[in-house]
């Protein structure tokens, strides 16, 4: 759907506007949609050849497109009728919907559940014209077919009742487009407070080097390091930009809750009270859930009962109304508990009227959830400011948003599952061939071509007979729906030509198949195509031809702008040495680990405060050296990170181990090294062991061989060193995050002084001397900074 503010216009398709709401959606199962749109083609396909053969002057396909004013706006809709048939020489519009619950039904039921199907017809009804005929609106049918029978039923649409559900809609639709209109006159006004009362070195004409990159290029990576005010900065721009026209939504992204809690922090500290922008923190659907079970199907849950009749009287539009209402989960919550409604419909409902969204990555770049924005009334990505915060991590975790897998363990529940609830035949056969297949396969690093073939195939299969099939959604369970969508899902992304990235199947363990994305950059490059303006924000987007390759960003025209914040203040921040006196390879590891001990415990100084934090490439290896630190200086108190703790957990581990630890023993990557900003100021001295490369495995050899980078040694260097180094600046760059902070950090492994290593560190690390003898290791701890 497309809005023009200026031109009072309004350019949507015919399901766009069936389905448009300001209120909350239909609810339901999300991971069936691209299945059932295949179902759907299916069955249109199977009646459109059944009909031709009776009715030799039946059309089907046939476009539409017409204007309609409304209200000072005018509407332009497209769409394709199913079906034209002609009744007595008149003309009758026939719409063709699967539906998946056993038929013949009440059809008072079938109107009250599809109503978005009968606004569709009602397009059609009243904007088909037959050539020669007078105008007029026709009558209408929907053809409802349930897939596991082949049974249909017809129920008609009068052309009164049509003309009425036509003009309602256009009401609905031309309210929100000036609702959305004040909105936007409402921004023209927006005030805000500086990101920073006093700018800090380096920020000073930060805003206007923004400016003057995104002028140059839609597409601009700002880089600086943690505890610049990369949020505040990227905030402060945005703000402005909406209030002057140019754009007409932010998107802020964040891979972490953490970093979504501080835009928010941020922007309410800068928009005021009552806020002069609305802004909306998105959560997951199953956080925002009040019922006993997250299984959103109708059968199941009480509170998606006639949502959309009891939305209007609920009095939640409240939210979208008035932006001063606490909007945080737990106001939700409680707010959908009192009158026994979705909470995420609240958040549906109230996105429209918002003008900043923060969101995780997945809510732009994920195939399961981009569909909830997308679909949003009123987005327009052309006229959408999208930041990209930690844009290092968006290569991977759009492919992790890509990959799947699939367990002998989790087919069998579900075979037993769909045997327990009646499940037809041909279903329950072609999920036993798949349980099967998943249950013979023995860990590999790559399925052969004609395993994988084979289990392509049964994926086929099993889709084929999903399409014949009415599921009990309620009886089957949540864990079992989602393992039958996924299998399903999986098929039909490949089949629709969606899966673009390089994939590996492999099996990590016996009865398991991954299906491992392993280069997401078209995938990323396709979404952001469509948006008018890109950010991206990290401290570790350098070396950026890298960084654009994983993007599929490499051939813009004009090229993205790389801005590089100044930062005087960090520039003798740093006192770093490299430690050439071991080798922290895997295979020689083991030899230099008293070294590692020793060398840890020496840079724990009896008159400098704070404790020595060592970062490892992996927990096992940072255990090792705990144990070996216990046995040389019991007197040390040492700190291994948990695992598997939640953030309020790790917050806590690491400020009780900043009061009362020697040392302290993180893992490089993780949250505790990159996701917690507390050792700023309060740590002065650091051990990194080793440049924390990628383990050598079936993933890391497919990346390897699927590169786009110009040769072997670069793909190696993409694949392998800068994924690693990346962890090592950004765990370093969390030491000194404010000026006046210092650090004096010790690179514990000789590959740090290869160029290959030394040019992928920050410039502030690079220059350290090489340390080659206990003798200098002692001489550079001791010495003043």
């Amino acid at each position: 759907m497309h809005v023009s503010i200026t031109d009072r216009t309004i350019a949507l398709n015919a399901r766009e506007f069936a389905e448009f709401t300001t209120g909350p959606g239909a609810g339901g199962y999300g991971r069936m949609e691209l299945w059932r749109a295949q179902l759907g083609q299916v069955w249109h396909e199977n009646l459109r050849q059944q009909l031709a053969a009776a009715d030799p002057a039946a059309r089907f396909e046939v476009p539409i497109e017409a204007t309609v004013p409304w209200r000072g706006w005018r509407v332009t809709l497209t769409g394709r009728v199913d079906q034209v048939v002609f009744r007595a020489g008149t003309a009758v519009v026939r719409e063709v919907k699967t539906v998946m619950q056993p038929l013949p039904a009440d059809p008072l039921s079938l109107r009250n559940h599809y109503t978005e199907y009968f606004r569709q017809l009602a397009v059609y009804q009243c904007l088909h014209r037959e050539p020669g005929t007078a105008a007029g609106i026709l009558a209408g049918e929907l053809v409802f077919v349930e897939p596991a029978t082949g049974i249909t039923q017809v129920i008609t649409q009068d052309p009164e009742a049509a003309h009425a559900v036509f003009d309602a809609r256009l009401a609905e639709l031309c309210g929100f487009a000036e609702q959305r209109r004040a909105g936007l006159e409402r921004l023209r006004t927006l005030r805000f407070a500086p990101a920073f009362t006093t700018p800090r070195p380096g920020q000073e004409s930060i805003l206007a080097d923004l400016r003057a990159a995104a002028s140059r290029s839609p597409v601009v990576l700002f880089e600086a390091p943690t505890g610049y005010g990369k949020t505040g900065c990227a905030l402060e721009y945005a703000l402005d930009a909406l209030a002057t026209g140019q754009l007409t939504r932010l998107i802020y992204l964040t891979g972490k809750s953490t970093g979504q809690l501080e835009v928010v922090r941020q922007i309410r500290a800068m928009v005021g009270d009552p806020p002069g922008a609305s802004f909306w923190q998105i959560r997951s659907k199953a956080e925002h859930c009040i019922h006993d079970t997250f299984h959103c199907v109708h059968e199941v849950c009480p509170h998606l009962a006639d949502q959309d009749l009891r939305w209007p009287a609920s009095g939640l539009q409240r939210f979208a109304q008035d932006p001063s209402l606490p909007r945080d989960l737990e106001a939700l919550r409680a707010a959908g508990r009192a009158v026994s409604l979705c909470p995420y419909e609240i958040t549906r409902a109230s996105l429209p009227f918002a003008d900043i969204w923060i969101a995780d990555y997945n809510y732009i770049f994920a195939p399961a959830n981009r569909g909830f924005l997308a679909d949003m009334p009123g987005f327009e990505p052309a006229q959408t400011l999208l930041v990209i915060d930690e844009a290092h991590n968006l290569p991977s975790r759009v492919a992790d948003a890509y990959s799947s897998e699939l367990s002998h363990e989790a087919a069998r529940v579900a075979l037993a599952a769909l045997e327990g609830a009646g499940a037809t035949a041909a279903l329950t056969a072609a999920w036993e061939q798949l349980a099967l297949f998943l249950g013979r396969v023995d860990p590999i690093d790559e399925l052969p071509p004609d395993a994988a073939a084979d289990l392509h195939d049964l994926l086929g299969g099993v889709a084929g007979a999903l399409h014949a099939a009415t599921l009990d959604l309620a009886a089957l369970g949540p864990a079992v729906c989602d393992t039958l969508f996924q299998a399903a899902g999986l098929h039909a992304t490949a089949e629709s030509g969606g899966r673009m990235q390089p994939e590996l199947l492999w099996s990590p363990a016996r009865g398991v198949v991954r299906f491992t994305c392993t280069d997401a950059s078209a995938a990323i490059a396709e979404t952001l195509h469509d948006f008018g303006h890109v950010v991206f924000l990290s401290a570790t987007l350098s070396p950026v031809d890298s960084f654009l390759r994983s993007c599929g960003l490499t051939h813009l025209d004009p090229p993205p702008a790389h801005l590089v914040a100044p930062t005087p203040w960090r520039d003798a921040a740093y006192d770093v040495a490299i430690d050439g006196r071991v080798d922290t390879r895997y295979e020689h590891r083991v030899r230099h680990e008293a070294t590692t001990a020793r060398t840890i415990a020496a840079l724990k100084s009896p008159t400098e405060p704070g404790p020595v934090v060592a970062f490892f490439p992996s927990f096992a290896y940072a255990t090792r050296i705990e144990e070996r630190l216990r046995a040389l200086r019991p007197d040390l108190r040492c700190a291994l990170q948990p695992r598997g703790v939640d953030l309020p957990a790790q917050r806590e581990f690491i400020e009780e181990s900043l009061l009362l630890a020697d040392i302290i023993l993180l893992v490089l990557g993780g949250t505790f090294a990159e996701g917690i900003d507390l050792l700023g100021g309060r740590v002065s001295r650091a051990l990194v062991v080793g440049p924390a490369l990628p383990e050598v495995n079936a993933i890391q050899r497919a990346r390897l061989a699927s590169s786009r980078a110009p040769d072997r040694e670069a793909a190696f260097r993409e694949v392998y060193q800068i994924p690693g180094m990346i962890k090592v600046n950004q765990a370093l760059g969390r030491l000194v995050r404010a000026p006046g902070q210092r650090a004096k950090v010790l690179l514990h492994c000789r590959r740090f002084a290869l160029p290959a290593y030394r040019s992928l560190l920050a410039p502030e690390y690079r220059d350290g001397a090489v340390i080659a003898t206990e003798a200098e290791l002692t001489a550079w701890i001791e010495a003043p900074p």
